[in-house]
């Protein structure tokens, strides 16, 4: 089932400009992130699943670039954006080849199959 997303037919031309651009630097960032390393974490200051995430990789011999975009009480409306972006709801966003491959226990069960040494070849 594809995942449903508001159709731009759908936003009234007056704000369509403003959609398409709500923090589209934020989103170019991390996009440019992504094609350029392997592993990307996108996280955020104080948040345990970020620093779980990171470690597990950490732990597992796996290297990766990080972002952080503020803390529970700044830059939320950067982290809104990327989360509108991908579909995901929480953070962090873990990708692995381009491919976002979710959060904290998405990457432990990765490492844990093998999978993840699968995906990285």
């Amino acid at each position: 089932m594809p995942r449903a997303i508001l159709e731009e037919s759908c936003l009234h031309p007056a704000i369509r400009d403003f959609v398409a651009g709500h923090h589209a630097d934020t989103v170019q960032q991390v996009r440019e992130a992504v094609a350029g390393h392997p592993v990307v974490v996108v996280g955020m200051a104080q948040n345990p699943f970020v620093k779980k995430a990171r470690k597990a990789l950490d732990d597992a011999g796996v290297g990766h670039h990080d972002i952080d975009f503020g803390s529970y009480f700044s830059e939320w409306r950067r982290r809104n954006a990327l989360k509108m972006w991908t579909g995901w709801p929480t953070l962090p966003m873990v990708f692995v080849k381009g491919s976002l491959i979710g959060g904290a226990q998405d990457v432990a069960r990765l490492i844990a199959s093998g999978e993840l040494k699968r995906l990285l070849g």
